[in-house]
């Protein structure tokens, strides 16, 4: 049961009570599909978090905070001047006190911070959070530093600290039903898993993004990959491959693929920043030997459930299920308090979020050129059982994974 008394199973049981009153439509509350839920507001009293940064893209997520009953936002950061500016002119942060590092994790009471920096920074930031005692949202991707980022989640088991990845798919209806359904065997064994996530990136964008080397995988690909692992787990081999298709005199990869390879299972993550009305596009199809969900759009989900025999009152055969309406990062928020105050455990560990940051690193060719050593692999027990071969230009093929034997599965 949740929090609230819903079934978890609501998404299944949906096709029993409603599916057949309604053509297979889903005509449930986004609070039935989503294990971390709100609470009623005065249940608790109000977490005191604080945000870092305002460089990255999904910064404005602040506002969510400010009208959650579940989070009173105490003060901002911001040291560039320039960023700070813009922020200031942006709603999501009007009247907010503005504070340097230091002073916002000295504020007392403090339980959680919100790091929104530049994907650069991002990493030393968290790991300050951590050393004062707090909780943390941390947006993706997992910074460029694998052993930092490592390091960052022994420190948060160890204090026995949340590290919130921002990844904008966790709690979104299509996926926490997809779940439901692998969880309970709808789909047999998976054996393919497709998934696409693009869009039409400006120039003066495109020139922001080219800083990182990873390209579109690293930039969008990465939500994607972690809904992959969380379907098929640690993937045997993963190859990458980058093109600059682009029409644009700069160094971003703006056609990227990323395969994994498992014992009985192939898996596929396409990201381009080109594609026209990439948005509508945007899908994740899992195929099992029982039958395929496909989530197309992402962002407004619809999915569609194909089923080799009936189960409750879905059909064998083909239905559109109409989801319910999402809105980014609200059930994120309302997660993180539910964890906090330790009304449920985390959906995603340590080691998954680990693994998501390898298998990204490994796609986007990056794990054998970190900045701080420029050439071979950091180190074997932070990379893989073994070495690195690129066998083409942009290719990287690397063997299995190990799990960090710190690190709780």
């Amino acid at each position: 049961m949740s929090p609230a008394g819903i079934p978890r199973r609501s998404f299944l049981a949906a096709g029993s009570a409603a599916g057949a009153a309604t053509g297979g439509l889903l005509p449930v509350p986004l609070t039935s599909l989503v294990p971390g839920l709100r609470l009623p507001a005065g249940t608790n009293a109000p977490i005191r978090i604080g945000q870092i940064g305002t460089g990255h893209a999904h910064a404005t997520k602040l506002s969510v905070y400010r009208q959650s009953p579940d989070y009173e936002v105490v003060g901002i950061v911001e040291p560039d001047p320039q960023l700070r500016a813009a922020a200031e002119r942006n709603a999501a942060f009007r009247d907010l006190p503005w504070m340097t590092q230091e002073q916002l994790l000295n504020q007392p009471g403090l339980q959680a911070v919100l790091v929104e920096t530049r994907v650069r920074d991002s990493l030393p930031a968290a790991a300050a959070c951590i050393e004062a005692g707090c909780h943390v949202h941390l947006d993706k991707p997992a910074g460029e530093s694998l052993p930092d980022f490592e390091k960052l989640l022994q420190a948060a088991e160890a204090r026995k600290l949340l590290v919130q990845l921002g990844y904008m798919y966790r709690y979104n209806p299509g996926f926490t039903g997809l779940h439901q359904l692998l969880q309970e065997g709808w789909l047999g064994d998976v054996f393919e898993v497709q998934a696409v996530m693009s869009k039409v990136v400006g120039a003066a964008d495109r020139r922001q993004l080219a800083e990182y080397p990873g390209g579109m995988l690293f930039e969008l690909g990465c939500h994607l990959l972690d809904q992959v692992i969380k379907v098929l787990g640690v993937p045997q081999h993963v190859h990458g491959y980058a093109r600059h298709s682009g029409e644009h005199e700069d160094s971003l990869k703006d056609n990227m693929l990323a395969v994994l390879e498992y014992p009985r299972a192939l898996a596929t993550v396409k990201s381009t920043a080109l594609e026209v009305d990439g948005g509508n596009r945007r899908h994740f199809t899992v195929c099992g030997t029982a039958g395929t969900f496909h989530i197309q759009p992402l962002d407004a989900p619809s999915a569609i459930l194909t089923l080799n025999q009936p189960r409750n009152n879905w059909k064998a055969g083909s239905q559109h299920i109409a989801l319910p309406a999402y809105t980014r990062y609200v059930d994120d928020a309302a997660d993180m308090a539910a964890i906090i105050r330790g009304e449920k455990s985390p959906d995603y560990s340590y080691q998954h979020d680990l693994t998501v940051q390898k298998t990204l690193l490994q796609a986007c060719g990056l794990l054998w050129t970190f900045r701080a050593t420029g050439q071979g692999c950091v180190t074997a027990a932070t990379t893989a059982t073994a070495s690195p071969t690129l066998t083409r230009p942009g290719v990287c093929t690397m063997a299995v994974m190990p799990p960090c034997p710190s690190m709780a599965a």
